[in-house]
């Protein structure tokens, strides 16, 4: 029953981050964390995550816009020791509890103005670079901070999606380096890799007849849902 219900989230998850963008690990976190705890339950996604911008890169190369990445790209990749630090010496309650207000945090960073008018410029990239490269490394979800930046920027949204594939593909490639590979059955993360290439793949397929603002609906009800659920594990976690 875990590795179905993973493997039909994890789908859902890139079949979404194909027609949008943006939104796997925002949609996979919950029930992995649900599903396998909180540090098992990253390091897959992380992984998976790794996979799923791979797999995208190919498809979206010719519009990636490789100077504005690299802004975000190196100030990230620098932030992400600190992560891994800091999810290396959390116990198990509190990590949930950092991840569902990393979860939340990602879910309303795009109601407000104010943040993505103090990530405009190169200095705004470097900030938003290494807060994504941590908050990668500690819960896989980067994507807010960079989509902040690229509002206050005024990036492109079709150069802005598919650079960040290439962004995460950095990050999630110095998380799994830092975190190691995930402590779970090698069926399941076989698994979850298969069907995160064969998401993608079905998410081009249905990108002509899918709006993505369907697909981003579907996104944020399944995350808010998964961010509730991380917290009250968190909380009931805490009780004595």
């Amino acid at each position: 029953m875990t590795l179905a219900l993973a493997t039909l989230a994890t789908f859902v998850a890139a079949v979404i981050q194909r027609i949008t963008g943006l939104g796997f690990v925002l949609v996979l976190l919950g029930p992995l964390v649900l599903l396998y705890g909180a540090g098992a339950g990253v390091t897959l996604a992380v992984l998976l995550s790794l996979v799923a911008s791979g797999s995208a890169v190919p498809l979206v190369w010719r519009e990636v816009d490789w100077r504005h990445a690299l802004w975000l790209i190196v100030p990230g990749l620098l932030a992400a020791p600190l992560g891994a630090w800091v999810v290396a010496r959390l116990p198990e309650p509190a990590l949930l509890l950092m991840i569902a207000a990393m979860a939340f945090f990602a879910l309303v960073a795009g109601w407000i103005p104010a943040l993505a008018r103090g990530l405009r410029g190169r200095g705004g990239a470097v900030a938003a670079g290494a807060t994504a490269g941590f908050m990668h490394v500690a819960s896989g979800l980067s994507g807010p901070a960079l989509a902040a930046h690229a509002v206050g920027d005024r990036w492109p949204q079709r150069s802005f999606a598919a650079s960040a594939q290439v962004i995460f593909v950095a990050f999630s490639a110095v998380s799994v380096a830092l975190r190691g590979l995930p402590t779970l059955p090698m069926a399941d993360v076989v698994t979850g890799m298969v069907v995160t290439v064969a998401g993608i793949v079905v998410g081009s397929l249905l990108m002509r007849w899918v709006r993505p603002v369907w697909a981003r609906r579907a996104m944020l009800a399944i995350a808010w849902i998964g961010a509730f659920v991380v917290l009250i594990r968190g909380i009931i976690a805490l009780l004595p």
